[in-house]
C-alpha cells in the first residue's frame, strides 16, 4: 500500500500542487509572449532651452524655429534601436501655454500619429507651471498599470525626481536623455544619480532640428524716429491687449515689481512694440523708457 492511500489528504495536496504548477506555467508563457513596451517622455521647456542655446545660441523661442515633427521622429528611431525588442506605447509631449490653449504650433504636434500633447500653464514671466507635476502623473499612472516597461525621459529639472523615484517604485525602468551643454551640465545631478541609465545627445544630433531666425529690422532710412508720446501710448495699448489675452491674474503679478519687468517680458514688450510701430526701438534708450512708461500707467490704471 503506497502513501496515498493511507493518507488520502497528501494526494490531493499533490493534486492541487500540480495544478498550481501547471497555472503558473501557462502564466509564465504568457508574459514571454507579451512584448515590452516603452514610452518618451519629453518636457519641451527643456529642450526648447537647451537645444537652442547649443545650435543658436539662444533659449529664446522667438529666435530659433524648431522642427518638432522631424525631432519627435528622431527620438522614435533611437529608442527603436536602444529598446530593440520592445514596442512604443507613445510620445508624451509637455510644454506651457497661456491658460492651457493649444498654440498653432503645439496643436500641429498634437495631431501627430502616436503622441500626446500636455499643457501646463504658462504665467506672466513666460515660465513654466505644473509640467513636472503632468510628468510625474503620466510617469506613475502608467508604471503602476504596467502599460510600461521602460520610459525615456527627455529633461533636466531636479523637480523630476520624484516622478522618477515614482516610476521606479512600481518596477519600470527610467532613461533619461540629454542634451549636450557648451559649458558645463544642463541636468541636475541628483535626476542623473536616480535613474537607471543615461544618454547625451550631441550638436550634430540636433543641428537638423533648430534653424535660427533671420532678424527682422524695421528702420526706413529718412524716417523720424516715433515720438515719446506715440510709444507711450502703443505701450499702454499692449498692456490692455495682455490683460485680455494673458489674463488680469497673471499680468496683475507684475505690479510688485514696478518699475522693472522680468527679461522675457520686457523682450515681448519690445517686440511687440516694434511690430506696432514698424520701427526698431534698440538703441533707443529713452524710447524703450516711454514704452515701458506707458505700459505701467495703463496697467496701474486698472488695479
Amino acid at each position: 500500500m503506497n502513501e496515498a492511500e493511507i493518507n488520502p489528504e497528501i494526494a490531493e495536496i499533490s493534486a492541487r500542487l500540480e495544478r498550481t504548477n501547471e497555472l503558473l506555467q501557462r502564466m509564465l508563457a504568457e508574459v514571454a509572449k507579451t512584448p515590452s513596451t516603452h514610452a518618451i517622455f519629453v518636457d519641451a521647456g527643456y529642450v526648447y532651452a537647451a537645444a537652442g542655446l547649443l545650435v543658436s545660441g539662444t533659449e529664446d523661442r522667438r529666435s530659433f524655429d524648431l522642427d518638432a515633427e522631424g525631432l519627435i521622429e528622431a527620438f522614435i528611431d533611437k529608442a527603436r534601436i536602444i529598446f530593440a525588442d520592445s514596442r512604443l506605447l507613445r510620445v508624451y509631449w509637455y510644454d506651457g501655454a497661456r491658460r492651457r490653449i493649444h498654440t498653432a504650433e503645439q496643436q500641429s504636434i498634437a495631431e501627430l500619429p502616436d503622441v500626446k500633447v500636455r499643457l501646463g500653464n504658462l504665467n506672466a514671466n513666460n515660465q513654466q507651471k505644473g509640467v513636472d507635476s503632468l510628468i510625474r502623473t503620466d510617469l506613475e499612472s502608467l508604471a503602476r498599470h504596467r502599460a510600461i516597461s521602460d520610459a525615456a525621459l527627455v529633461g533636466g529639472d531636479e523637480d523630476l525626481v520624484s516622478a522618477v523615484e515614482a516610476a521606479q517604485g512600481y518596477g519600470a525602468r527610467v532613461h533619461l536623455w540629454g542634451i549636450e551643454a557648451s559649458d558645463g551640465r544642463n541636468q541636475a545631478e541628483p535626476l542623473l544619480w536616480e535613474v537607471d541609465s543615461q544618454r547625451t545627445f550631441d550638436l550634430d544630433f540636433w543641428k537638423p532640428y533648430v534653424t535660427r531666425r533671420p532678424v527682422t529690422t524695421y528702420e526706413h532710412e529718412g524716417d523720424p524716429p516715433p515720438s515719446r508720446d506715440q510709444v507711450r501710448f502703443i505701450g499702454a495699448q499692449i498692456a490692455a491687449t495682455w490683460l485680455v489675452e494673458r489674463g488680469r491674474g497673471a499680468v496683475g503679478e507684475l505690479l510688485p515689481g514696478m518699475p522693472y519687468l522680468p527679461g522675457p517680458v520686457d523682450q515681448d514688450l519690445l517686440i511687440e512694440a516694434e511690430k506696432m510701430l514698424q520701427r526698431s526701438l534698440r538703441g533707443h534708450s529713452v524710447l524703450r523708457r516711454a514704452l515701458r512708461d506707458g505700459f505701467w500707467q495703463h496697467l496701474q490704471s486698472q488695479y
